[in-house]
């Protein structure tokens, strides 16, 4: 059967239904793992919470608006540097954390008046600014916060200021993807279409799905100028407030995490008959597909080749050098969602190496179906894997490298295994051509470091077994 019950799993069997390995002549369509359910007690999850998914993932990203978190301060420093958004005034997005710090009294005494008071506090002093997000969290949802009366009120003393409130706190669903999904969701049916964007091209676009880490979204945005295209937003990469609320009048949708961002480009051509287009941005020949389907679209396809046969000829050569050292590699791929079906076939297809074993935090079915139909046979799939599964894989398996989050990252490094970071990037960017050669670049960094391979060397000699022994 191609459903596996790992060995550290006897305890909980359930987990049986999580985990699949890929073998020839089977259908996968019957044998997708479980995925976007409640974790199983006693496993210990990797996943987020559902407040995370909103402020973490899609709005701490905007460049020009205070994140203001109504809650205790764990849940605003715990989502504040975890990863690498860039922006190009100066990374204001990434200085700052906003908080109305709840204590105990205000949990049993209410916190709208605390809300109130730290939004009136933060425009004080940052007059620059006006533009927030509000969110709730798992206590201030509980005792029943109106924070969107309170945004109303202040919104009313202070008409110059916009606030937008995204009441997703950590409990409303299973992982952050619920938090994606609500803030997709509010966000068109409360912004979009309330401001005007200034249109300066024949040929607009929304791009969908891409949050500037390590600097994807300004790299892609030298793409789109070169070939002449507007991008009326930025959904939220380097991305601003204003922006975001003119996204009704792009011509196209083009999406490139759909896990993250596909609901608000299904409403945005549900409300707005505008088409949506997905792409896949990290690789050579999945970017230069995704280029040639833009500018299709658009009927510019020779812009779309000129600019093609521009970035091959500056970075092919720098490719195929990390290719010749990378050839036959073996790669695990432990991220969030749709990243496992966007690289497996780049890796394996630019750069020879042979993907063995995913893992998925917060996938849901369409994920799996993608990934699987992309993935080789003896490839494992393991929806929200833990520590003890990770282990006993790394033993079927021996991957030669790891793409994953530090969390997990620095676990692997202690049984001198390698890892790039696939949330927030070693040294990015990843996306496009030449973030392609980034990623190979520190790939081959990681999988030749000779460090690893002394840190593995035990000179102690019998003195070792000693030690080992104390320690059980």
């Amino acid at each position: 059967m191609p459903m596996v019950l790992l060995e550290c799993d006897k305890a909980i069997p359930e987990r049986e239904q999580h985990i699949y390995l890929k073998v020839e002549g089977e259908d996968s369509r019957d044998y997708l793992p479980i995925s976007n359910a409640s974790t199983i007690p006693g496993t210990l999850s990797e996943r987020g919470c559902a407040f995370c998914g909103a402020k973490l993932v899609i709005g701490g990203v905007l460049k020009d608006t205070i994140q203001m978190i109504h809650g205790p301060i764990g849940c605003a420093y715990d989502t504040w540097h975890t990863k690498r958004y860039p922006t190009d005034n100066g990374h204001f997005n990434m200085k700052y954390v906003w908080s109305t710090d709840m204590k105990e009294s205000h949990i049993v005494f209410g916190g709208e008046k605390r809300l109130e008071q730290s939004i009136n506090e933060a425009f004080d002093e940052m007059p620059e600014i006006k533009r927030m997000f509000v969110y709730t969290t798992c206590p201030t949802a509980l005792i029943g916060d109106d924070i969107k009366a309170v945004a109303k009120k202040v919104m009313q003393e202070r008409p110059d200021v916009d606030i937008f409130t995204c009441e997703c706190p950590g409990f409303a669903g299973v992982s952050q993807s619920k938090g994606h999904h609500v803030l997709n969701i509010g966000w068109i049916n409360e912004k979009v279409g309330t401001l005007e964007p200034e249109i300066t091209s024949d040929y607009t676009m929304n791009f969908i799905g891409d949050f500037n880490i390590q600097g994807d979204t300004q790299l892609l945005q030298t793409y789109w100028d070169r070939l002449g295209i507007q991008v009326i937003a930025h959904f939220t990469g380097n991305g601003t407030y204003d922006d975001l609320r003119c996204m009704h009048r792009a011509q196209l949708n083009v999406v490139n995490c759909a896990r993250s961002s596909g609901y608000i480009a299904n409403e945005l051509k549900k409300q707005y008959g505008i088409p949506r287009l997905d792409i896949d941005s990290w690789g050579f020949s999945y970017m230069a597909e995704g280029i040639r389907k833009i500018c299709a679209f658009f009927g510019i396809e020779e812009r779309g080749e000129k600019l093609i046969e521009e970035e091959y000829a500056k970075w092919k050569d720098k490719l195929d050098w990390y290719k010749e050292r990378l050839q036959g590699k073996k790669m695990a791929i432990w991220t969030g969602g749709p990243r496992l079906w966007h690289w497996t076939k780049s890796v394996e297809d630019d750069l020879g190496i042979q993907v063995v074993a995913m893992s998925s935090k917060f996938g849901h079915q369409e994920d799996f179906e993608k990934v699987i139909a992309r993935g080789q046979n003896g490839t494992y799939y393991i929806d929200d894997g833990n520590e003890l599964e990770f282990f006993e894989i790394i033993d079927l398996v021996k991957p030669d490298v790891i793409f994953t989050g530090p969390r997990v990252g620095e676990l692997v490094k202690k049984l001198h295994i390698p890892y790039v970071n696939g949330h927030g990037y070693h040294n990015g960017p990843y996306m496009g051509f030449e973030g392609f050669v980034n990623l190979a670049r520190d790939t081959y960094n990681a999988v030749h470091n000779p460090l690893l391979k002394l840190a593995a060397h035990d000179i102690r000699g019998d003195r070792s077994a000693k030690f080992l022994e104390a320690a059980e």
